[in-house]
């Protein structure tokens, strides 16, 4: 990952789109993956992006962080796909 879990403060506008609206940012996700907005908060999600872009982890702790810490993930998730959209790489 390009930032830490709890790392929020290094976009502010996704932290608080996070934070007041979670099912809107839940959808930019999805979108950005092309992939039913239902589908941005999901394990299978995290999974699918991680994969994707060889970012080291597993199924175990992308279950976890998405069982207790869901819109710091989503967060997680959408800041690393503007940092990859920035350098061309998403």
């Amino acid at each position: 990952w390009q930032t830490g879990l709890m790392d929020c403060c290094t976009d502010c506008s996704v932290c608080c789109c996070g934070m007041f609206c979670f099912p809107c940012l839940a959808c930019q996700v999805a979108g950005d993956m092309n992939e039913c907005c239902l589908c941005g908060s999901s394990v299978a999600m995290r999974t699918l992006y991680r994969t994707k872009y060889n970012i080291p982890g597993s199924l175990c702790t992308d279950c976890c962080i998405t069982t207790w810490c869901l819109m710091c993930s989503v967060c997680q998730i959408k800041r690393d796909i503007n940092r990859r959209r920035d350098l061309g790489i998403f």
